[in-house]
């Protein structure tokens, strides 16, 4: 099946914006050039622009030819923290900094949906496009939300898309219900007592400290959790001392959790709390936790995640659409649009394996007139007002 043909003809502008955005990436809540670009694209498209939603996001606002329903479509625009190390001639520009996830693409579709949508207004009802900054663990989501993001732009339904390094082209996947892990981020501090390494009887060892608590820790999930839950619970950082010969003060440990359900995940957190408790008796110090609930439960709406994929059969072809039973424990803070709206979010493939966040990830281009003609297509048949 083809894309949209109007999109397939502007492709190679879709392609350049992408690569625009791949030469200057930028960290969450610093996407001051990303969103000024979608901005001005959008004003000169006609599209009622709002920038400075949740700080750096911009949302457009486009009116079809009738009354019919809102639809929000949604992408990301932060980058990651990482050295590029692709070669490609388009590579970051920016020291540390690198698209690593595909949000210039996301980015880069929406536009190109919005475009496309801004020239035809084959439409009934009204596309709300969402330019969301600080997907990776920032909360971007949440301070658009918390910018009345869904008060001042109502929407009867959302969509989003993320693209998927799998080596299966146009494959687009939506997993109906729980479909991503909610996450916790910690931080544990060991507050010890430092001394000369030479003279440790002198010393409360953070680090041994904190090495005892660590397996603790990582006996939470097999001795606690029922085994029918799925939990992840990893210890990823540890950080101490700065001499060969000093005993450090403290002791850091970081780490992430990922979960489907809201209780267990509770638990968890209260199995942490009181072993941290317990240690710090045991050795005579105190230990901190700072613990941060940064992304929400994905759960997708079963009946839209049907209409995403019905959608999607129409430019790809219903044979390179499935739905998957895969939880994934991944996270994504779509999750929190989608606890204030139903909607429902898909994967589509593309060819390359290298995974995302991998300092070597490339992009297949060809997905980005696909992803811009599922947006596109979505406005078409659900601002209907009788669909």
């Amino acid at each position: 099946m083809p894309v949209i043909e109007r999109i397939a003809d502007f492709a190679e502008d879709i392609t350049s914006w992408r690569r625009d955005f791949h030469e200057h990436p930028e960290i969450g809540m610093q996407e001051v050039r990303t969103s000024g670009v979608v901005a001005d694209l959008l004003t000169s498209w006609g599209i009622e622009t709002h920038a400075g939603i949740g700080k750096t996001g911009v949302v457009g606002v486009l009116k079809g030819k009738g009354e019919g329903r809102t639809i929000g479509l949604r992408a990301d625009m932060d980058a990651l923290p990482i050295d590029e190390r692709t070669n490609l001639p388009f590579a970051s520009k920016t020291p540390g900094v690198m698209h690593a996830c595909g949000h210039d693409a996301h980015t880069a579709m929406l536009l190109g949906a919005a475009k496309y949508l801004a020239e035809t207004r084959d439409f009934d009802g009204t596309a709300i496009f969402i330019f969301q900054p600080a997907e990776e663990g920032l909360g971007g989501a949440r301070a658009m939300l918390a910018d009345k993001l869904f008060e001042r732009f109502p929407c009867d339904e959302i969509y989003g898309m993320h693209n998927a390094p799998n080596g299966q082209q146009r494959r687009v996947g939506v997993k109906p219900g729980i479909a991503m892990a909610g996450a916790d981020f910690f931080d544990i501090t060991v507050h010890g007592q430092g001394s000369h390494g030479a003279i440790p009887q002198q010393s409360k060892d953070p680090i041994v400290i904190a090495s005892a608590l660590v397996q603790h820790l990582q006996t939470i999930v097999s001795r606690n959790v029922p085994a029918t839950d799925q939990v992840v619970f990893s210890v990823t950082q540890l950080h101490a001392g700065a001499a060969y010969n000093v005993i450090p003060q403290t002791c850091v440990i970081s780490g992430t959790m990922r979960y489907f359900d809201d209780d267990v995940a509770q638990l968890v957190r209260d199995r942490t709390r009181a072993l941290c408790d317990g240690i710090a008796r045991a050795y005579d110090v105190e230990i901190s936790i700072d613990n941060r609930e940064i992304f929400s439960v994905l759960e997708n709406d079963g009946e839209l995640s049907r209409v995403m994929l019905d959608v999607a059969g129409e430019i790809v072809g219903e044979d390179m659409t499935e739905v998957t039973q895969v939880r994934r424990m991944g996270s994504e803070d779509f999750a929190d649009m989608l606890h204030a709206v139903p909607g429902a979010y898909c994967t589509v493939g593309h060819l390359g394996t290298e995974p995302l966040h991998a300092d070597t990830f490339v992009l297949d281009e060809d997905i980005l007139p696909v992803g811009a003609s599922i947006y596109a297509r979505l406005i078409e048949r659900r601002t209907a007002a009788h669909t």
